[in-house]
């Protein structure tokens, strides 16, 4: 049985919620044992998680990611590594997310180059555009890192600013 958990923190994107299934009986679990991330937003984001009654807050469950998260965004580390929830998502969803993980760190790719990797053509683009923007993961889930094919910055649930912001972190297009 798990225990939806939950907490804020800062960050330079405004504030990040972070959602995790807790093993149970292990929600308070200090550095977050026991807890694997299940979502990474922000508030305004398309899509983004909504705090539920029945989450449990707990700040200490997200000890690790928080300081993933720090060393990142100064610049200090290039990866995250922090268990995972397996989630929702269809099939081809995670597909196109595993692709997004295996995009390196200051690295862009465009949007018909996911398709390609997941074998999807044409029409097929769309439909990867529509997986990225339900990324539950962003940050760690480096969809900020897909951009159109003539290097335009396009569409990101965070918005666009942010993904500017992001890949100027990691001195890629920005």
């Amino acid at each position: 049985m798990t225990t939806t958990v939950y907490a804020w923190v800062e960050s330079p994107l405004g504030e990040l919620l972070l959602v995790g299934e807790a093993s149970a009986g292990r929600p308070d679990t200090a550095g977050g044992a026991g807890v694997r991330l299940l979502s990474l937003s922000m508030p305004g984001q398309k899509g983004g998680a909504v705090v539920q009654d029945d989450w449990r807050h707990a700040p200490e469950a997200f000890a690790e990611v928080a300081r993933q998260l720090e060393a990142y965004f100064a610049g200090r580390s290039t990866r995250f590594d922090v268990p995972l929830a397996k989630g929702a998502g269809t099939e081809f969803q995670r597909r196109v997310w595993a692709v997004l993980e295996s995009i390196p760190y200051g690295s862009t790719v465009s949007y018909g180059e996911v398709a390609a990797q997941v074998g999807a053509s044409g029409a097929g683009v769309r439909a990867v555009g529509t997986a990225i923007g339900r990324n539950p993961l962003l940050v760690v889930r480096p969809c900020h890192r897909v951009i159109g094919a003539d290097g335009a910055l396009r569409g990101y649930a965070g918005g666009l600013e942010r993904k500017k912001l992001l890949l100027g972190i990691e001195g890629g297009a920005g």
